[in-house]
């Protein structure tokens, strides 16, 4: 708990150190870093310097110990920071707490990038050197050393896959067209990129004990150690702090989505005591129970009055169906209100002919979160990964395309399966995410106008 920088700007209105008044006038949080604008201006009566912008992006993804765990979030980060520094401006103020190991690591990464550009060539060594001749023990631990190697290795793998709302269309014709002289196209190969994310087998030690493997659906389809949902134990009672579920990140809050299988007939009730002890409000459901005569989800609400599940008591509320969506209201322990949305526009086969299906899908769930304060939601469909992947995906994209203008597809999925194995499982699914970006831009596009 020790002091590692001193709050050097004020949380809002404006404060003044020594001669220098500073006023905030914007703040901003995503997932992986905050961005706040400020207003400085000298007090010294000297002709008085015409007030200047300055904007702090501060990274906020660094773990206590150690480096990231996958040099995504940091690489958005580093292009956000050369967007926004106007190309007339003085040298990029870069500090952490010494202002050595993270501050060497964020730097050479910036320069290597650079170089790979100019020179065709990655000389990490050197320019560490050069740099520690500048200032000392610039880049501090192996594991920054490293990381800055796996950050340079991603950037070269998969290069910068941002898109701006305008060339979205541009991008999906040059997808589909077939590129000599392989005549694969586009799709395919950013999709066969992401099923090239390894899968971490050793991460899945608790999903893959006997007593728990009987709770999964789908055997590959297991949660990582990392950022699995863990239940309370009960007393006496071994594995019972286990569910087949993951926590996701969202764009603006890291576990905003919970993504789980449809509960099997015996893990119905930590379902339900997840849903419970981790304060969920929403439960997006986007299987049927049956589909093509085989069992998709245990129906885990009554279709009337009350049921109780172990130690739990659901009640239904209300049940009501507009469009493609079924919500249904349920009072769970007699003291929380659940809402779930039962998607019922995924067909059996393939995917939904049009997104604006899951675009209203998308805002009545947002809706409901402001409402009910931003608790995780918990997403399935029958396996937790392909549909379940594809909603968090396209509220994540989605909500950068409000926010910034912006959508990288490909990253957005490819985190996702980072967290949660096979997560948008099919090309159809993958394809279908960038279809309803492009509903999305041409519903809204009349009247809403993107950065």
């Amino acid at each position: 708990e020790t002091e590692k920088c001193h709050q050097y700007w004020p949380d809002q209105g404006c404060w003044t150190y020594g001669n220098i008044r500073v006023s905030v006038e914007d703040c901003i949080v995503l997932v992986d870093y905050t961005v706040r604008k400020f207003c400085i201006q000298s007090q010294l009566h000297d002709g008085g310097k015409a007030p200047r912008l300055v904007t702090q992006l501060h990274f906020t993804s660094w773990p206590d110990f150690g480096v990231p765990f996958t040099p995504i979030g940091m690489l958005k980060f580093l292009k956000k920071v050369k967007t926004l520094n106007p190309s007339h401006a003085g040298p990029v103020i870069v500090h952490c707490s010494a202002g050595v190991g993270r501050t060497g690591t964020f730097i050479v990464i910036d320069a290597i990038i650079d170089m790979m550009h100019s020179e065709q060539k990655v000389d990490v060594f050197e320019f560490v050197s050069r740099i520690r001749n500048q200032r000392p023990q610039m880049v501090q631990t192996d594991m920054q050393y490293t990381f800055i190697y796996q950050a340079l290795l991603e950037y070269y793998l998969y290069g910068d896959t941002e898109l701006d709302v305008a060339s979205l269309e541009k991008h999906l014709q040059s997808l589909h067209s077939p590129t000599a002289p392989l005549d694969k196209i586009g799709l395919e190969e950013e999709f066969r990129k992401l099923t090239n994310v390894r899968i971490m087998k050793e991460n899945m030690r608790t999903g893959n004990l006997p007593a728990n493997m009987k709770k999964a659906r789908v055997i590959q389809i297991i949660p990582y150690d990392f950022n699995r949902v863990i239940l309370s134990m009960k007393r006496g009672q071994e594995y019972t702090d286990y569910i087949n579920a993951s926590f996701i990140d969202g764009y603006r809050q890291k576990d905003y989505f919970i993504a789980t299988q449809g509960p099997l007939p015996h893990t119905v009730e930590d379902f339900w005591r997840m849903v419970w002890e981790w304060k969920c409000h929403t439960i997006v459901m986007l299987t049927e129970v049956q589909e093509r005569e085989q069992e998709k989800c245990f129906q885990y609400w009554p279709a009337e009055g009350s049921v109780t599940h172990g130690q739990i008591h659901i009640e239904l509320k209300s049940d009501t169906i507009s469009e493609a969506i079924s919500v249904r209201d349920f009072l769970e322990k007699k003291s929380r209100l659940v809402r779930q949305f039962h998607f019922h526009g995924w067909p059996e086969i393939g995917i939904p002919a049009e997104g604006k299906g899951m675009i209203d899908l998308i805002a009545a769930v947002q809706k409901q979160q402001q409402q009910t304060g931003n608790h995780p939601i918990t997403v399935h469909c029958s396996a937790g990964a392909g549909r379940t992947g594809t909603f968090i995906a396209l509220s994540n994209i989605l909500e950068r395309v409000k926010a910034e203008g912006l959508l990288d597809v490909f990253q957005a999925v490819k985190s996702l399966r980072l967290q949660r194995p096979h997560m948008v499982q099919t090309l159809e699914q993958y394809e279908f995410c960038y279809k309803v970006v492009q509903d999305f831009i041409d519903i809204f596009s009349d009247y809403a106008n993107f950065k």
